[in-house]
């Protein structure tokens, strides 16, 4: 396996200039973008998944927990202004999650927004607390209830969230299983899974199911399952390499580098170099920042395919 050395205080010290690309010797971090051109909103593959998507795509689960986040505490017509303008921008992914509350707003998104260009992703609880009742029904049941609260005949992605333990394969089993009917029937069109730690990542990587991951990842190992970057990296490489579509969630530390302009460039430079990251959602609160964002990942592209 590809192993990445370098000299922590040295990486550090070139991120805080901007230069950390040059020390990036290892082919796992190539610093190239595996995608063309500086578009932020290209399509890109999920991995083997059939999936194609673009680039960048929108979190609606900022500060979320119990069916509750930013976009649903705020007024209606202000996040539903915020989904159309992510839409018209060129965002063409949507993720979601039963614990954020955010399957009605995009539902009613949808009314004024073609749902046949869209990638719609939701994620299945099954861990203790995080939404209100104690029941966890079986993946058929939930996906149901996932269609009619979207109002949408399939879902492009389900994913089992929030896995932490080495052995989820075995003890999510039963769900993976009604979950890879539901895709043979066209209910869904892939099924993967969310992961927060190492353990539940490496599993995923030996797991024939599992289609699309979502991992955190971020050069400053800040939200993420370890926080060194390196080992994180060379197993998101696996994942690569075996096929499954991985999407960068956590490119600001959950938003601990929100205020941090550098290190938000630094970011987005290091993950779309990794050339194992198909794409990356970010969690945008307002126009401002989808707009923001857009120029940024269009610098980013433009500099690092000149280098």
């Amino acid at each position: 396996m590809l192993k990445f050395s370098m000299n922590r205080r040295k990486f550090v010290s070139a991120l805080g200039m901007g230069t950390a690309h040059v020390l990036f010797s290892s082919p796992l971090y190539s610093c190239t973008p595996k995608v063309s051109g500086v578009n932020p909103f290209q399509m890109v593959k999920l991995g083997n998944s059939g999936i194609e998507t673009t680039l960048i795509g929108m979190g609606t689960g900022v500060h979320a927990s119990n069916r509750s986040c930013y976009l649903t505490k705020q007024e209606k017509h202000k996040s539903l202004d915020l989904l159309h303008h992510a839409y018209d921008t060129g965002i063409r992914y949507f993720d979601s999650a039963d614990t954020y509350g955010t399957h009605q707003l995009m539902a009613e998104a949808l009314k004024e927004i073609n749902r046949d260009e869209l990638t719609i992703t939701s994620k299945i609880w099954y861990r203790n607390g995080g939404i209100a009742e104690k029941e966890r029904p079986d993946a058929n049941i939930v996906v149901d209830r996932f269609r009619k609260e979207l109002n949408t005949d399939y879902l492009d992605i389900v994913q089992i969230h929030c896995m932490v333990d080495g052995n989820w394969t075995e003890t999510m089993k039963p769900q993976m299983d009604i979950l890879e009917d539901l895709k043979a029937k066209g209910i869904i069109k892939a099924h993967g899974v969310s992961v927060h730690s190492l353990d539940a990542m490496k599993a995923a990587v030996k797991c024939d199911w599992v289609d699309v991951l979502h991992a955190r990842i971020n050069p400053y190992g800040i939200a993420m399952d370890k926080p060194e970057p390196q080992e994180v990296v060379e197993v998101i490489q696996q994942l690569h390499d075996a096929g499954k579509g991985v999407i960068g969630m956590k490119l600001v530390g959950n938003g601990k580098l929100r205020n941090d302009s550098k290190k938000i460039d630094n970011s987005l430079r290091f993950v779309l170099g990794l050339g194992s990251v198909d794409m990356m959602i970010i969690g945008f609160e307002t126009k401002e920042q989808i707009d923001n964002y857009t120029l940024r990942v269009k610098t980013a592209l433009g500099e690092m395919n000149k280098a």
